[in-house]
């Protein structure tokens, strides 16, 4: 069963997912709103953070279903 922390764990996977996507649909466009070096350091971010808070929210849910 899913616990309230690990809903907020896949929350924030989600988020980070989004915006690492949205960050290469910026930089693919050319020129992103917030500058290359914004867009490539938020893409860089969002792709350990996705996994991390992913692995920690099916980490959480097995350890409490036991």
């Amino acid at each position: 069963m899913m616990t309230p922390k690990s809903g907020v764990f896949l929350a924030g996977t989600c988020i980070a997912a989004i915006a690492g996507v949205g960050s290469v649909f910026e930089l693919s466009s050319g020129q992103p709103d917030l500058g290359v070096g914004v867009t490539s350091a938020i893409l860089a971010l969002s792709i350990p953070v996705t996994v991390g808070l992913f692995l920690a929210a099916v980490k959480d849910t097995r350890a409490n279903q036991q």
